[in-house]
């Protein structure tokens, strides 16, 4: 019987949550801030969700989702990514009749693809993410990038650069659709067996091949911003306009077409600079998508959205030296000096965690000096000595670690006096 982790998973033990938690904490305050609000979808779905959402030539959806057939012989799949599920939940609930439109929904929550394990990359991963439904205004693609980067800043990391790129809308990609096929249709034969697959499903896949990547015609193959109209020009200048605006630095790079196939328009990705973080450099990766709102039934609404994973961030965390700050206190540990004031000590600590100042006590019996010991390796701000004349006085003898300082105190006392230590700090 294999009783270990399946491979691609890990367990988050307790002295590493609250790094989760800072990262959660201060991605929802961001959110919030920018007038996002919590969405959570279900960790499953049917399956064509993401056939038809994310694209049945991405890599996503031909090779790494967990799929499977539920009792009742229904095709269902793991969430492999964030934006089809809120999508879906946007049409299903017809969100898009809510009067104060664009709806802007951020989500945190685990996703699944079966894919190699690397650095920052688990088969189950959490990833963050906004969705903002209902708008094709270029400022709104810039609010998206604007909180990523606000988040990227709030947590320190600062040695980052914004990558965006247009995919034009659907006209010009169709003129680019066509402009790729006649460039790889010759040498087609060059590529691996998917992307000849992809050769006239979805040409603009080639580009992101895993495989053939530093294949030279990839390096040569036409530019998406040869073949943007009119329309997607002026949209994609507002966009570099609007960042500029906000004294973001970005830089173009016009191969960079995301993984999935809703994209269009706006695509950004934001990436790690620091030295010997690894070649997969990606933090944060989003974009503009039309249609597919439609695609699920939906009226034809715009929206942008982008997803981080946080197990990469944590990566980047890690490599640049950002220290996370440390869980709660314990702002006292209780000792009973001796068994008669066990009943005493249970009492007190519950008395102290209902007044809201985190208390801990012994429960293995230990001596004195060994409850002392594990006061100073759980850190406590200060100890409550309860022996025989402590339990006749209801004196209690209160002693700040770090200083020394040591007095006797009344039962009221002891609260007023943590509860005003607790509120400086």
């Amino acid at each position: 019987m294999d009783l270990q982790l399946p491979r691609g998973t890990r367990d988050i033990l307790p002295e590493e949550v609250s790094k989760w938690h800072f990262l959660e904490n201060e991605f929802k305050k961001v959110c919030e801030n920018y007038q996002y609000e919590e969405i959570r979808t279900p960790i499953f779905e049917h399956t064509e969700l993401f056939e038809r959402g994310v694209g049945d030539s991405t890599d996503i959806v031909s090779k790494e989702m967990y799929t499977f057939q539920d009792k009742g012989g229904r095709s269902l799949t793991l969430r492999p990514e964030g934006t089809a599920s809120v999508v879906r939940a946007f049409v299903e609930h017809k969100l898009y009749g809510e009067v104060s439109q664009p709806i802007k929904m951020y989500y945190n929550e685990p996703m699944f693809r079966y894919e190699r394990p690397q650095g920052g990359r688990q088969r189950q991963f959490t990833q963050m993410g906004i969705e903002a439904l209902g708008s094709d205004d270029p400022s709104i693609d810039v609010e998206v990038i604007s909180l990523a980067m606000a988040f990227f800043r709030k947590i320190g990391l600062t040695n980052i650069k914004l990558v965006i790129n247009s995919l034009g809308d659907k006209e010009s990609r169709l003129k680019h659709r066509e402009a790729l096929v006649a460039h790889f249709e010759p040498h087609i034969d060059e590529f691996c067996a998917e992307c000849q697959v992809r050769l006239h499903k979805n040409p603009l896949r080639i580009l992101d091949c895993k495989k053939d990547h530093e294949n030279p015609l990839i390096k040569s193959a036409p530019s998406i911003l040869d073949f943007l109209n009119e329309e997607s020009i002026a949209y994609f200048e507002n966009v570099k306009n609007y960042l500029t605006a906000l004294e973001i630095p970005f830089e173009i790079d016009p191969t960079m077409v995301r993984g999935l196939d809703y994209y269009n328009h706006t695509t950004f990705e934001i990436m790690s600079v620091e030295e010997g973080f690894g070649a997969k450099t990606t933090l944060c990766g989003g974009g503009r998508y039309h249609g597919l709102v439609r695609e699920f039934g939906g009226p034809d609404t715009p929206g942008i959205g982008f997803g981080i994973g946080v197990e990469r961030i944590l990566l980047a965390l890690e490599k640049a030296d950002i220290k996370i700050p440390a869980k709660k206190p314990l702002e006292v540990y209780v000792i009973a000096a001796q068994p008669e004031a066990e009943l005493k000590a249970v009492t007190l600590v519950n008395k102290l965690r209902q007044n809201g100042i985190s208390a801990e006590k012994d429960y293995l019996k230990r001596k004195l000096k060994a409850q002392l010991k594990d006061a100073n390796r759980k850190k406590a701000n200060y100890t409550i000595i309860l022996g025989e004349e402590e339990l006749q006085t209801g004196n209690y003898q209160l002693k700040h670690m770090e200083s020394g300082e040591q007095g006797a105190v009344s039962e009221q006392t002891i609260i007023e006096k943590l509860t005003i230590a607790k509120e400086e700090k």
